[in-house]
């Protein structure tokens, strides 16, 4: 048997193309048409594949490169075999990207599982819900009292839609996700297992122990945001957990209640945002970095992996470490602890 191909492209271009569509240029006209069948990384390209190349990484390759077209910056072009279609780009990496979303668009939305139109016979839907035209809700997802999904929606298998909540128009909720008090926006892609809307974790001591503070605000996110399987999303306590536009975050982070996060942020696996954390436009954020409650990171900030912030960051400031400083504090400090171990090393060798 076969293996199955899930992705297929949808058209073939050739490299006149190509270099059309990213504003490349190509460096041999000759070349020109090239025909475009497929993408690959330049580790595994081969004849038709268009690959990219950039920094000392790309260089490395030059040897070994198999490929109908590369994209690469203008001081590799000149090493590279002359069977190949060269297109000189400074941003090779972001035009390989456009170059793959033009061939394989299918790739970047998910769509309906089970290939159906309309609602399902096998969903659930609330007699005073309303799903506006060419929305599809598939087998066994749940739209409860009063909610709204807007046209081009998916909601996948077993997605629940809680009473009031807003989908946008196409958007996509995956399966198993569930949402409550909430708003989203359009073309917002929400994957499998997501929790949006759940409560935040509020309590305080009591005779009895640890008291429940109700929760009653709402989570909102705005359009074009992308949030990863089993993410959760808290609801704020009193007012609004916001995800601001074009806003993209990984599987497995957790955001706590009234947190505020702006535009066209990064946000990497297994991150802990901490309730009340308000986050400016642009910043990124890597993997299992945690903060603290009630703190703010400014606009175009960046955070190591693995930090654990206690402090509010300046705008377009970059930290690391546990617990977090500026980076160049950071990386001085790892050198001289690295330093003292090897004298460490170096005086008990001496001793042995």
């Amino acid at each position: 048997m076969s293996d199955p191909v899930f992705f297929s492209p949808v058209r073939r271009i050739d490299a006149a193309q190509v270099a059309e569509l990213c504003g490349a240029s190509l460096a041999n006209p000759d070349t020109s048409g090239t025909l475009i069948t497929g993408i690959a990384s330049a580790e595994q390209g081969g004849p038709g594949d268009i690959v990219f190349l950039e920094g000392r990484r790309g260089a490395e390759l030059l040897p070994r490169l198999r490929a109908g077209a590369v994209l690469c910056t203008a001081e590799l072009a000149a090493s590279i075999s002359s069977d190949i279609a060269v297109l000189i780009t400074p941003r090779p990496q972001q035009a390989f990207a456009l170059v793959a979303r033009n061939l394989f668009p299918d790739a970047t939305m998910p769509g309906p599982w089970l290939a159906t139109a309309g609602i399902s016979p096998a969903a659930h839907i609330a007699h005073d819900a309303h799903v506006e035209t060419n929305a599809v809700v598939e087998a066994g997802a749940v739209v409860g009292p009063g909610a709204t999904v807007g046209a081009g929606a998916v909601i996948a298998p077993n997605a629940v839609i809680g009473p009031s909540c807003q989908i946008g128009r196409n958007t996509y909720v995956g399966p198993g996700a569930s949402i409550q008090a909430a708003l989203i926006g359009d073309r917002v892609i929400i994957h499998a297992g997501v929790r949006i809307g759940t409560d935040g974790f509020g309590f305080i001591s009591g005779r009895t122990g640890l008291e429940k503070i109700p929760q009653i605000g709402r989570v909102v996110i705005q359009d074009n945001v992308e949030i990863g399987a089993n993410t959760t999303i808290d609801r704020g306590a009193l007012g609004d957990t916001i995800i601001g536009d074009g806003t993209k975050i990984d599987n497995l982070v957790q955001i706590g209640h009234n947190v505020r996060i702006g535009r066209s942020c990064a946000i990497a696996a297994q991150v802990g945002i901490s309730g009340s954390v308000v986050i400016g436009d642009y910043v990124m954020l890597g993997g299992r970095v945690g903060i603290g409650d009630h703190l703010t990171i400014g606009s175009g900030a960046q955070i190591a992996a693995g930090s654990g912030l206690m402090h509010d960051v300046p705008a377009g400031e970059r930290w690391g470490g546990a617990p977090a400083q500026p980076i160049k504090g950071w990386l001085r400090e790892v050198s001289v602890l690295r330093g003292m171990v090897r004298d460490k090393s170096r005086r008990q060798d001496g001793n042995g």
